[in-house]
């Protein structure tokens, strides 16, 4: 038996060691990073450095945005080093680190979400009194309690994780996960099991929840009011609902492949899958909100085409 105090570092058993595949999941990773930390930054120098842009919605893009580079971040720097690595560990100090992270980075994702279309809900449903609802101090209290509800719900699932008695060190996967660790547990994980479920609830399905109530306020106001009502809606609405179905998507694979045995899945499909949420998402959404939203694709094409 091995206490998780006493183990040193986790094993990856999910790499793949051929030379010429090596390098070039490398470039590929690489190439995909930096498209990654290129978008976003620009589109969050973008929304800070524009006074026009300090609106509620472009501020909770903002923070969206800063999510997808901290997330990002988070994993594909661990990444790279793996892939080039032959020996595929991570001390389990490291390995708690970046659960924290990438678990961190979906809650916050979802929070973000969230919060946007309730925004949006303010501004379509109750036009005129958007203002008084949607002030500077709310928007700042919204993002800051979206971050540090998170944090906070992340700290508890570690703080779970980080006693339990382990009887191996290997982890079937590219990176750390929460409960690829639990299933290492050498006794009942039940306290584990309820909170992981209770985490859940709490960080997807209440978000998804607000979600939803909300969409079917926006249709009920859109169904029922003029043309330009349902204009203002589909060019708000829609960027954030691709990347909610984008996201959901992603993090949907990899709960069902970290819970059940996908034994049979070829291994670079579940690697892809397991990594869809945090590659993707990041990847998609500024291109989303960068082509949809009138006010950002006009100051992007000002910046890109301005000395030509």
């Amino acid at each position: 038996m091995v206490n998780s105090t006493q183990t040193s570092y986790f094993t990856f058993n999910a790499y793949f060691d051929s030379s010429d595949l090596k390098y070039l999941c490398f470039v590929i990773v690489m190439l995909l990073y930096v498209l990654i930390l290129c978008a976003n930054v620009l589109l969050i120098v973008i929304i800070c450095m524009n006074r026009s842009l300090h609106e509620p919605m472009y501020l909770f893009l903002c923070s969206l945005f800063v999510n997808e580079l901290y997330g990002s971040t988070g994993l594909f720097p661990f990444l790279l080093l793996q892939i080039l690595s032959d020996i595929h560990t991570v001390s389990v100090h490291f390995c708690f680190l970046q659960i924290f992270c990438v678990y961190s980075y979906g809650s916050v994702e979802f929070a973000n979400l969230a919060i946007m279309s309730y925004d949006r809900y303010l501004a379509i449903c109750y036009p005129l009194q958007y203002n008084t609802h949607m002030t500077s101090d709310k928007v700042a209290m919204l993002i800051t309690l979206s971050w540090l509800s998170s944090f906070l719900a992340i700290v508890v699932m570690i703080s779970l994780i980080v006693p339990l008695q382990l009887c191996g060190n290997i982890i079937n996967k590219v990176y750390c996960d929460n409960y690829s660790i639990v299933k290492l547990a050498c006794y009942d994980t039940t306290v584990n099991n309820i909170y992981g479920l209770i985490a859940t609830c709490l960080t997807i399905l209440c978000p998804v929840s607000l979600i939803l109530y909300t969409y079917m306020k926006i249709l009920k106001v859109c169904f029922s009011g003029s043309k330009q009502t349902r204009q203002k809606a589909v060019s708000t609405c829609t960027p954030h609902l691709a990347s909610l179905i984008n996201f959901s998507f992603g993090c949907f694979f990899e709960i069902i492949q970290s819970r059940f045995n996908m034994s049979s899945v070829p291994v670079v499909l579940r690697i892809f899958l397991s990594l869809y949420f945090i590659t993707c998402q990041p990847l998609f959404s500024p291109v989303l909100y960068g082509l949809n939203l009138s006010n950002i694709r006009i100051i992007c094409k000002s910046l890109l085409f301005s000395e030509m």
